[in-house]
């Protein structure tokens, strides 16, 4: 199967649990210029009335200076690949199979349709084992 599987450079910030907090961010970024492809946000279950954004990607200074404006940082500690194909049926649950089989534990995993594609975002626990995965995924 054809993949196309690149290492993720995820940004996240601290936002208020609260109507227009994710907007209020977002916001910013766009008027830099950001064309986000990923945004995941939930609710910080350990910080009352706060909530986590993870945006991907951020290029270039003025979207990085936005971004910095309203709290994001690089996350050093989330090591992600996006993986995008073709759709069909069980593509996800071999491409979480072939990563098991290989001993990667997902810290984080997320996939959407739209059309005929998928994008998947797999986020592991280290550098080592973000090249491992990329390396498998990309056999795939």
């Amino acid at each position: 199967m054809d993949l196309i599987v690149e290492h993720a450079e995820v940004w996240a910030s601290t936002i208020d649990d609260k109507p227009g907090g994710l907007a209020g961010v977002l916001t910013v970024l766009n008027q830099a210029g950001a064309d986000l492809q990923s945004v995941i946000s939930r609710r910080a279950p350990d910080q009352p009335g706060k909530a986590v954004v993870f945006v991907t990607p951020l290029q270039g200074d003025a979207e990085i200076a936005a971004a910095a404006q309203v709290g994001f940082n690089v996350t050093q500690t989330l090591h992600s690949l996006r993986v995008i194909g073709l759709n069909r049926l069980g593509i996800v649950a071999e491409l979480a199979q072939k990563l098991a089989d290989a001993g990667i534990n997902l810290r984080g995993f997320s996939a959407s349709v739209l059309g005929t594609q998928f994008i998947a975002y797999a986020a592991v626990d280290s550098l080592q084992d973000a090249k491992k995965a990329a390396a498998i995924l990309g056999q795939a």
